[in-house]
């Protein structure tokens, strides 16, 4: 089997486990709320790359930590994605978005961790990370290689049902894609 095949069977045998889930309602969680994106490293780079699609399709979206971020405050929604639900600093801001009154929605392998002490709604993925913990799938990867890339297609499967509710296509999200490249 080639690396890339197996990459593909790793991450399937990680979406399609049962327990995989809290994706689905986001979308409609999400409509009308201004949202705001926390995490580290790649885990933050996936939910960067979440942030630019809901701008892409109309949302008021904001990556925590960038020097254009407004400040947080009830009636907002927090993202935070952290593969081990550790994070310091994932778990400071959503500390802070919960103490504020925001609802948390935490991406996460451990709903038992921090993070998911703190979230209202938890996007569970079993994947490795780089703890190889006991409730992490296998993995050949580096790190938390299999936790990125699954919480990536979830991103993307929660920017389809957003974009289903706000009525939006390839047509109005081009109008929103950077013109300055």
């Amino acid at each position: 089997m080639n690396k890339i095949q197996s990459i593909l069977q790793e991450m399937s045998g990680v979406l399609d486990r049962p327990e995989v889930g809290g994706w689905e309602q986001i979308a409609a969680v999400l409509s009308g709320k201004r949202i705001f994106v926390a995490g580290e490293g790649r885990s933050g780079l996936m939910g960067k790359s979440f942030a630019m699609r809901l701008m892409h399709l109309g949302a008021e979206v904001y990556v925590v930590g960038e020097t254009i971020t407004p400040s947080i405050a009830q009636e907002d929604v927090l993202i935070a994605v952290s593969g081990s639900g550790t994070s310091k600093q994932t778990v400071w801001v959503a500390n802070k978005a919960k103490e504020l009154g925001c609802t948390v929605i935490a991406m996460t392998t451990d709903p038992s961790s921090a993070l998911g002490a703190l979230a209202d709604w938890i996007v569970h993925v079993p994947a490795a990370t780089k703890y190889r913990r006991a409730n992490e799938s296998a993995s050949i990867q580096p790190l938390g290689s299999l936790f990125d890339q699954c919480a990536h297609i979830l991103f993307d499967a929660v920017c389809l049902q957003y974009a289903s509710l706000q009525l939006e296509d390839n047509s109005s999200a081009f109008q929103r894609h950077s013109n300055m490249e």
